[in-house]
């Protein structure tokens, strides 16, 4: 990606951040992050790549993928209006599964913690 495509892909976050925090009111969508967004060389696309909160009450990811799909045009409208851009691209979003997962890692890890005090250390055979 060419450093263009990377500030207008950072752009695209930032605007479409706010506009979902502001603006969509589909109760789908609840809180989530936008992890990256990858646009192409002709601006045609944008892939936005999303993740829920953790919460309380974890959302649906195919409910969530289905408020954004909806809102897509009108977010793609608002940003029209809010970047200096001659083509906005059309949006894709995608369940970005790699904090899940990532959370899911770190518990395995703490589970497999185990306190310095709490390991037995077996006497080697080389005693003479």
């Amino acid at each position: 990606m060419s450093r263009r495509t990377e500030r207008i892909a950072e752009q695209i976050r930032a605007e479409l951040a706010l506009l979902l925090r502001r603006d969509v009111t589909d109760p789908r969508i609840g809180l989530l992050t936008l992890t990256r967004v990858d646009v192409a060389p002709d601006l045609s696309n944008a892939g936005v790549w999303w993740s829920p909160l953790p919460a309380a009450a974890a959302p649906d990811p195919a409910e969530v993928q289905a408020g954004l799909e909806s809102a897509a045009g009108f977010l793609r409208r608002r940003l029209a209006k809010s970047l200096p851009l001659k083509r906005v691209p059309e949006l894709r979003f995608r369940h970005d599964r790699s904090l899940e997962l990532g959370d899911r890692t770190l518990a395995t890890l703490r589970e497999a913690d185990v306190a310095p005090g709490e390991v037995e250390v077996e006497a080697g055979d080389g005693e003479a």
